[in-house]
């Protein structure tokens, strides 16, 4: 039974929320799989969550979604890590299109101060072509390679209850922002947000924004604790890790994120992210873009190579992505975890599905000492998964194939 593990989860469904088609194909067995069969013979260890959802067109283009769970349970925290950043940044879009102020738009300057000692000044960002901060920049450097400054301006920009209120409002129920990224301060601190200024090219002020304070306490309802010890500054504590405070992105809410910004109309309207179509191409163009495309941020093509943040299928290797794929994805990976929400695109076959995954790599159960199995275990397995998967969607027979045109961007 577990040696076919992948093949129970799509035809009996454990925890599937719907009967898969009689005619997907599958792989016989894991044999070339290894490091996939190990962590789905041991998923209480590897903490591993998966949603598969196959995409087929009806006579308009309309997409419908056949989902496939394995071992899904939003109850069961994880650290999301990085993955909080996209939905950030697609509410920094929103939050724009609401000011409706002429002249504030993507490219507008975003210049952060600083009121408090816990808190950090943006003037400039010289990774910009014009040196200069802003929403639009902040975005590409989340989506191209998961910046946490970038991210964290965005945080100060919306503050908590914006963003909370609004993952709610779009039945995104089982997450909660309550953090920076990266940034080790307080709970208490995380709840005060830096004033904003935004200018015109000629350094004209077009809005400011005053420094604000929420005093509403954002929690992780289950206090979770992970670990057997960790490793605060140079001591070594003994017991869990308290994450109470910290934030959570189920992984069915990943999913569901990526799947509002690529089909917006599958969704009731109060579900999606409400942004104009100009704005839902642009996190599309960057979401799918390699670092090594970018000329504003520039990257480091040996740092930062193709499968940097592409973990499905190439995320155990550094070697150049063909161009016959895209994938409109964003990963994540912190204390173990290692996320990764993506939709995945092969031009040449007409190849397009959902994936989301989670793998928790900590053999020694020890948080923040820097021994993690990402390498060993972590990549490999999202690396296996994604081929597997892969695999299965070359072979399965669509009635209507899908016009993938609209998703090639000019990478130039």
């Amino acid at each position: 039974m577990k040696k076919n593990l992948i093949q129970l989860l799509l035809l009996v469904g454990l925890g599937l929320s719907c009967a898969p088609k009689e005619n997907v194909p599958l792989v016989d067995g894991l044999e070339d799989y290894p490091i996939l069969n190990q962590v789905l013979r041991d998923v209480d260890k590897y903490q591993v969550q998966i949603i598969y959802t196959q995409i087929d067109r009806n006579e308009h283009g309309v997409p419908m979604f056949t989902d496939f769970k394995f071992n899904l349970d939003d109850a069961h925290y994880f650290y999301p890590a990085s993955t909080v950043k996209l939905p950030i940044a697609l509410l920094a879009l929103e939050w724009l299109e609401e000011q409706t102020l002429q002249g504030l738009d993507l490219e507008t300057s975003m210049l952060t101060d600083s009121v408090r000692p816990s808190q950090l000044p943006a003037y400039v960002d010289n990774s910009s072509k014009d040196s200069l901060p802003s929403i639009g920049h902040y975005i590409k450097k989340i989506l191209l390679v998961s910046d946490n400054d970038a991210a964290n301006r965005l945080y100060e920009l919306l503050g908590l209850d914006y963003i909370n209120s609004k993952l709610k409002e779009k039945g995104l129920n089982h997450s909660v922002i309550t953090q920076r990224l990266s940034f080790p301060i307080s709970p208490e601190e995380n709840r005060y947000f830096n004033p904003i200024k935004f200018a015109d090219k000629s350094g004209i002020t077009l809005m400011e924004i005053p420094a604000r304070n929420t005093d509403s306490v954002y929690v992780v309802s289950e206090r979770p604790k992970i670990g057997k010890a960790f490793y605060r500054n140079d001591s070594l504590i003994q017991g869990g890790m308290d994450f109470s405070y910290k934030n959570k992105l189920a992984l069915s809410d990943l999913h569901g994120v990526v799947q509002r910004i690529v089909f917006p109309q599958a969704f009731f309207e109060s579900q999606r992210f409400n942004v104009s179509e100009e704005h839902r191409h642009f996190v599309l163009k960057y979401m799918s873009m390699l670092p090594k495309e970018s000329t504003y941020p520039h990257y480091d093509s040996t740092e930062f190579y193709d499968g940097y943040s592409k973990f499905f299928k190439f995320g155990n290797s550094k070697n150049p992505i063909s161009t016959q794929f895209r994938i409109f994805n964003k990963t994540g990976w912190s204390y173990g975890y290692l996320i990764d929400g993506s939709y995945f695109v092969d031009f040449e076959n007409g190849v397009e599905f959902f994936v989301s995954a989670v793998v928790y790599t900590n053999e020694n159960q020890t948080l923040n000492d820097n021994t993690y199995e990402t390498e060993q275990i972590g990549k490999p397995f999202f690396a296996e998964l994604g081929e597997y998967l892969y695999q299965i969607e070359l072979k399965r027979r669509k009635q209507i194939p899908p016009d993938l045109d609209k998703l090639k961007f000019d990478y130039n």
